[in-house]
């Protein structure tokens, strides 16, 4: 295009993949307006029973960043019992008596962090075949070990993006809301679901080929408890035989899916790195995208129309570690496998920056738990900056106020505000400077808090 010409509009089809009609711009679906939330989705309980209302804390002279967009600004923070009591202004003295005080000595504290795309029951194993062979029992108690590394990295917000057995999530989850065991607020996923032919793993997949199947699946997965389903709808680069750019799920079966799991009121996500894929994700009203790496600009189109709607978790950090890996040849990777990841994440870059661009929510969420990706490694923040052009401030809003709303706790999550979860982070910086104070390998997370109750103390008061 010669650089002065007028731009046009592009081309869209006019149709969706059931031959029913279509507009990405104004995107509907058989009535329903995909630009809206469903309004029989419920809010999931991310209660943790544990913990004390007379607990008094007081992080005094504090560099605080809450979260709501307002530049860091020092001041005392006030928590009573499982909420913050008051932000900003000088504790009393009646309220210091008694209370375990942190001194800030110019450190930051704000929210705790969200990951968006958490796999608590995928354990460091070189492969997915290596997960699935493991005994439920040793299976079990090293996905404990997984949430526990969660919280003493500063996420105090998981989303479960499938479980690799079909209760597993939803035991850890409901030992940490009974405060049998630490770790974050979590939301509980079933086994992500797939054609047979389409499965990315067999063993972490529950088989699906028929609206009728998926329809029974989902009921099941919703009656056991869990808070989201999940579809894998595309390849992936791991295989040699279903790559990213290949889609594995049929359009009726989607439908029937979307529709059975909002009818029971939870949501929807998707393993999703083709176009097409993300194509379907919009023209059926699935709430959560994972990946997108391959959208087109039609598809792109869609999500921009429906951004208050939808949230994109990338999992960048699966792409760019396994790169690296496959360049050293290193867990089993090929060197000659480098360039195919080499060309999913420049693509995918380019993608998250447009969709940044359009103000379509972007949130961290790594793909953890490989051997090369290890649980306790979270460095979403780091590549939001280092990649996607995303100020310290953008990347950490998309962890922690954008982290709030995807758990749908938008009122009690994900802030430094009075009257919210005392889900707090004390880190030895300013991430507003160095991001790279909130990766955990760096050693300048000094409190941890979840519920009002510490988790981690390196002040040394002895808890």
């Amino acid at each position: 295009m010669a650089p002065n010409a007028p731009l046009t509009a592009p081309k869209h089809a006019d149709v969706n993949g059931l031959g029913e009609p279509w507009d990405p711009r104004r995107p509907t679906f058989r009535g329903v307006d995909l630009t809206k939330v469903d309004s029989r989705l419920k809010v999931p309980n991310i209660e943790i029973r544990s913990g004390s209302g007379d607990t008094v804390i007081a992080f005094v002279d504090v560099l605080i960043v809450d979260s709501t967009g307002a530049a860091p600004y020092r001041g005392d923070v006030l928590v009573k019992g499982k909420r913050i009591f008051s932000v900003g202004s000088k504790v009393a003295p009646e309220d210091l008596q008694g209370a375990l005080v942190f001194e800030g000595r110019g450190r930051t504290l704000m929210s705790g962090l969200c990951d968006s795309h958490a796999h608590a029951t995928f354990i460091n194993s070189p492969t997915l075949d290596d997960i699935t062979a493991l005994p439920i029992e040793e299976h079990t108690i090293l996905s404990t070990r997984s949430v526990r590394q969660f919280l003493d990295s500063g996420y105090t917000m998981c989303l479960g993006a499938a479980a690799a057995k079909p209760r597993m999530d939803l035991v850890v989850r409901n030992a940490i809301q009974a405060g049998d065991i630490p770790g974050p607020r979590y939301l509980a996923n079933g086994q992500e679901m797939a054609p047979r032919d389409g499965a990315l793993c067999e063993g972490i997949t529950t088989f699906v080929e028929t609206t009728d199947d998926i329809t029974k699946t989902i009921n099941a997965f919703a009656d056991a408890g869990v808070d989201t389903v999940k579809l894998s709808m595309s390849g992936d680069e791991i295989l040699e035989d279903l790559r990213a750019e290949d889609s594995t799920f049929p359009d009726e079966l989607v439908v029937a899916g979307v529709e059975a799991a909002h009818a029971m009121g939870i949501r929807v996500c998707s393993h999703a790195r083709s176009d097409q894929s993300v194509r379907q994700c919009l023209q059926y009203g699935i709430d959560i995208l994972y990946h997108c790496s391959f959208i087109s600009d039609e598809s792109m189109d869609a999500l921009e129309a429906q951004k208050d709607r939808v949230y994109v978790a990338p999992a960048l950090n699966i792409l760019y570690s396994s790169l690296l890996v496959a360049e050293k040849a290193q867990f089993g990777f090929k060197k000659s496998d480098a360039e195919k990841y080499r060309r999913e994440l420049d693509i995918c870059i380019a993608a998250l920056k447009e969709m940044k661009r359009r103000g379509i929510k972007i949130l961290p969420g790594g793909d953890y738990g490989f051997a090369w990706t290890p649980h306790g490694s979270y460095q979403d923040l780091e590549l939001f900056v280092n990649l996607l052009g995303f100020t310290p401030m953008e990347a950490i809003l998309s962890a922690t106020a954008l982290g709030g709303e995807i758990m749908m706790h938008p009122h009690e999550l994900g802030k430094v505000q009075p009257g919210y979860y005392a889900d707090l982070i004390l880190i030895d910086g300013n991430p507003l400077e160095d991001i790279s104070v909130l990766t955990p390998i760096n050693g300048k997370l000094d409190v941890i808090v979840i519920n009002g109750q510490i988790h981690k103390d390196r002040d040394g008061h002895g808890l």
